[in-house]
């Protein structure tokens, strides 16, 4: 019978506790050097297709609910803090599952990132600003990139784990 990904599994936590914490540093570090380099909307010109810009999104991914009356901040850090939660649960648990448990630090670090946004600024930072022809992607930041990161990963040990059951 195959390993599931939920079986609980022997290893440390710490490992992924400080890569959340590198990413949450990182994603921090970057944003900081946004609020001081850039004034609101302004962009440096990278590549053809890449900008750097300083944004504030209020909502979350894609902006949504960003032209709510204000409640929306607390609404997205009470998901990010109880999601936190939930997964230094889950590392606890399967620590010793490195795909699984890489996705989850990556998703914790930039969870913990924007939450850290939201509680300083009631925003968050956002500043890589994709293009093509004219049409740009919303913009995002390391923490929205690490959690991207960690969700395909969540996916890719998925279908590990599927495979492996056949």
């Amino acid at each position: 019978m195959a390993k599931s990904s939920f079986v609980k599994s022997s290893g440390s936590l710490l490992p992924w506790l400080g890569l959340a914490l590198a990413v949450l540093i990182l994603d921090q570090f970057t944003k900081v050097l946004i609020l001081g380099y850039y004034q609101l909307g302004a962009s440096t010109v990278v590549t053809s297709f890449f900008n750097v810009v300083r944004v504030h999104n209020a909502g979350a991914a894609f902006s949504f609910l960003a032209a709510a009356s204000g409640w929306q901040r607390w609404f997205f850090t009470a998901i990010g803090v109880v999601a936190a939660l939930l997964i230094v649960w889950l590392l606890r648990s399967h620590s010793g599952q490195k795909l699984f448990s890489f996705a989850l630090a990556c998703i914790l670090g930039g969870a913990v990132g924007n939450v850290v946004d939201r509680l300083l600024h009631s925003y968050v930072i956002d500043f890589l600003d994709f293009h093509w022809h004219g049409a740009h992607f919303p913009a995002f930041n390391l923490a929205d990139s690490a959690i991207t990161l960690g969700a395909a990963c969540l996916i890719l040990d998925e279908l590990r784990r599927v495979r492996r059951g056949r």
